[in-house]
């Protein structure tokens, strides 16, 4: 049986809410004309980017699959997005940091084995991974964000797969080196808004609900992993169906896996202690 819808899950990783809200012209442009909502998202703590990608795709926090920092590498054992779905007969599909099949696929991350791979099997059927191997702050060594944005489009397309998620590192990258209050962050969302509205309104066209939101935020020097606001907070920009909460909500971050699954008309597992925040229609 058919999933209820088919669904994109951007992930811009280290874009704070600030940030978004100020910059990306293109997303408050579809706020503004009415085909998209946006939320405010509080991240689970600490604000580490493995700690928020586990948290993210299993709806539990750190201290409960126990990624607590990026150098806590493994097998998560709690069910995520990827399993339930293909669980239910849908096709997944990743275009994201090496990290995402550790956590959801298989570890340890074997770099000719699993750079790349299409599996009957699953849980990640259609897997485009990059490892960024040699990340200073002298050289991001990031993907161009169009070319990630291309990929999931042509997963979608080729496989067409039910449910993918793209994480990009590039404004995380940026915000390390340069801090978030400089010219070169400002042109860093300009250029990602830019290369997502080129491809966003395919994706919509092709049948695709569409969230697009951030892991953690980051301070003005460009830090996270702590407890304040400008770590914690991302927003949450939504491109689908169902009714919302009112737009002053604060939403936590270990509701979008049950929000996702929801959509997708999917039962959240036992695992999964909060609840959906949009209602079906």
């Amino acid at each position: 049986m058919p999933l209820a819808n088919k669904l994109l899950l951007i992930i811009l990783d280290g874009q704070p809410w600030r940030a978004a809200r100020r910059l990306m012209g293109n997303l408050e442009g579809w706020v503004e004309a009415g085909e998209a909502r946006v939320w405010k998202m509080r991240s689970v703590l600490p604000s580490t980017s493995a700690s928020c990608y586990a948290s993210i795709h299993t709806g539990v926090p750190p201290q409960v699959h126990g990624v607590l920092s990026n150098e806590t590498l493994f097998r998560v054992a709690q069910p995520d997005i990827f399993s339930e779905v293909a669980r239910a007969g849908g096709r997944t599909g990743a275009v994201t940091h090496s990290f995402w099949s550790v956590f959801f696929q298989r570890a340890p991350f074997d770099m000719v084995r699993d750079i790349e791979y299409d599996e009957a099997e699953g849980p990640i059927h259609h897997g485009r991974f990059h490892t960024m191997t040699g990340y200073n702050h002298q050289n991001q060594m990031t993907p161009s964000d169009l070319d990630l944005f291309a990929t999931l489009t042509m997963l979608t397309e080729r496989h067409a797969i039910d449910y993918g998620i793209l994480h990009t590192c590039t404004l995380d990258s940026m915000g390390h080196r340069y801090g978030h209050d400089c010219a070169q962050m400002d042109h860093a969302c300009f250029t990602i808004d830019a290369h997502l509205a080129a491809l966003l309104p395919r994706w919509r066209r092709n049948g695709y609900e569409v969230i697009v939101t951030a892991d953690h935020g980051q301070t003005s020097r460009g830090h996270h992993g702590g407890a304040a606001e400008d770590m914690q907070d991302v927003a949450f920009y939504w491109f689908g169906g169902g009714d919302g909460p009112a737009p002053d909500t604060l939403l936590h971050q270990l509701q979008l896996a049950p929000t996702v699954l929801s959509r997708l008309g999917l039962q959240q597992p036992d695992s999964m202690k909060f609840a959906t925040f949009l209602t079906s229609s």
